[in-house]
């Protein structure tokens, strides 16, 4: 029987999968990275390290720790070199500014840095897609 496009669009089997998810990858580690792209303007480094969450003596390093973990997963997962440890700083340190910066609120007004978190979980499960370099590098 041929395969018509409206059996592929209600078909449960996947469609172009490695290609979507490679899509997808590259797209959340571009935004990771954009944010993580901050870690070098000192002025929004310091207005971050001034937040009540943020607050002790360790709070500076704190800010720059998180920026610099969301501008390295950011480029691995963009380049889809070491996804999974890409997948797993994303994870943790969005994570933690999920559940601590802001209060584990994620169902309503902290939603954004959860999010990356749920991708972070995706990628550490299905790997990277296609078009990356560790599918070049690992083959």
């Amino acid at each position: 029987m041929k395969r018509t496009y409206l059996n592929s669009i209600l078909s449960p089997a996947p469609i172009y999968l490695n290609q979507a998810l490679a899509f997808i990858r590259v797209f959340v580690g571009g935004l990771l990275a954009f944010h993580g792209v901050e870690v070098f303007n000192p002025t929004l480094m310091q207005e971050y390290a001034q937040w009540e969450a943020f607050a002790g003596s360790q709070a500076l390093t704190m800010v720059y720790l998180g920026k610099s973990a969301e501008l390295v997963s950011g480029i691995l997962l963009l380049l889809g070199l070491l996804t999974r440890v890409g997948a797993l700083i994303a994870i943790g340190a969005l994570s933690y500014i999920t559940f601590f910066v802001g209060s584990g609120r994620f169902w309503y007004e902290d939603q954004h840095p959860f999010m990356f978190v749920l991708f972070g979980i995706l990628f550490l499960f299905t790997g990277p897609g296609a078009w990356s370099l560790d599918k070049r590098i690992f083959k």
